[in-house]
């Protein structure tokens, strides 16, 4: 029988106040209204993103459905959507493409207008109309980042889906947000030439993702940066020629790297998402052309405190949402080239989990395990 103009009942994980564990719970999934899709998601990811959030470095208004990395099958839409229909196998995405803003009529810019997190276009943690689609227990629940993908159900605007190969695996999940923002951060942002020397800040999945791109764009030399030295046979599996730990040394380790490199390496991308790390990828350049790019995710109330001397002399900082891509157009593209092998997504995953096992995976990125966890539904 067919759900389409029903409510749904499902399972979701739902975080009902900040740093608490999350709670498996029965919710209710109102209907796609117009301009919308209900989608019945099959996998998703679990990202440092959902973790800030969840504590609260990322504003984000509770009780809420977090998760923004998945893949999932149309189950209805609303009147009006063309661009997917029932049965299409979709991404979210949770930096829309509306289409019709300066940002999306632009060749070099990604980020919509109608972007909805980190500050952008009020982070309402709510639909166009002002209202959820999401409820429990009587209680209305909140989106996260245009998607909410901790759910068996989600409902999501239709400039925020991408519709891919409709024999994509589980594990495109991860094009949704780490892959794309870590390999397009090098490939798209740095844009990493051949021959270069990079540095990578952080061996978690975006990091990694960055020293694929940096790889596959031909760089002569790649330094991963980390604490958790487990890592580091995957980073040089990836790509890395070597691996170092700040920690190993007795003096700034843009100080190690410059030293390394001959005066700073050409590219150093930020994948941590802090503060510290972000000043010592800068510092890590080259002082006459060197690039830094931050793909990290820090606290609004964070600010970089940097002497112009560090730019005036010809470094260049920029930063990098969703690795430069835009969703509709590019994700899709993305898809088919994992699955034409040409891009590789394996190196990510470290487990697989259950949607109840979700406090776990939470567990795993506090503690630097593994690489990235993977929840299928």
């Amino acid at each position: 029988m067919s759900t389409a103009g029903k409510v749904i009942k499902c399972k979701a994980a739902v975080a009902w106040e900040p740093c608490k564990p999350l709670t498996i719970e029965e919710i209710e999934v109102a209907p796609p209204k117009a301009h919308e899709v209900r989608v019945k998601i099959i996998s998703s990811g679990i990202c440092g993103s959902d973790n800030s959030a969840l504590n609260g470095i990322i504003a984000t208004k509770f009780p809420v459905i977090l998760g923004h990395e998945a893949i999932g099958v149309v189950e209805s839409i609303g009147q009006g959507v063309t661009i997917v229909k029932p049965g299409d196998k979709v991404i979210p995405l949770f930096v829309p493409q509306c289409g019709s803003c300066r940002s999306c009529k632009t060749a070099n810019c990604n980020l919509c207008e109608k972007f909805d997190r980190f500050g952008f276009s009020a982070l309402s943690g709510v639909m166009a109309d002002g209202t959820t689609r999401f409820t429990c227990k009587g209680k209305p629940i909140y989106h996260y980042a245009s998607t909410s993908t901790f759910t068996e159900y989600t409902v999501l605007s239709d400039i925020c889906i991408a519709k891919v190969n409709c024999h994509a695996p589980v594990e495109v999940c991860l094009i949704g947000c780490g892959f794309a923002t870590g390999y397009g951060g090098a490939v798209n942002t740095a844009k990493v030439t051949k021959g270069s020397t990079c540095a990578v800040f952080g061996l978690g999945g975006v990091g990694f993702s960055a020293i694929a791109g940096c790889k596959d764009a031909g760089a002569s030399r790649i330094i991963g940066v980390g604490t958790h030295k487990d890592k580091y046979p995957k980073a040089m599996q990836l790509g890395a020629t070597e691996c170092i730990n700040p920690k190993d040394y007795n003096k700034p380790v843009h100080e190690v790297i410059c030293e390394m490199t001959n005066g700073g390496v050409d590219f150093a991308i930020e994948c941590a998402g802090r503060i510290d790390t972000m000043m010592t990828a800068l510092q890590s350049t080259y002082l006459s052309n060197g690039v830094a790019v931050i793909l990290g995710v820090a606290s609004p109330a964070d600010t970089l405190n940097l002497s112009p001397g560090l730019l005036l002399t010809g470094r260049s900082l920029k930063g990098s949402i969703f690795g430069g891509y835009k969703g509709v157009n590019d994700i899709p593209k993305l898809v088919e080239q994992y699955m034409n092998k040409k891009i590789n997504l394996d190196h990510l995953i470290s487990k697989k989990l259950k949607l109840d096992q979700i406090n776990e995976a939470f567990e795993l990125i506090r503690n630097g395990s593994g690489i990235r966890s993977i929840m299928i539904y």
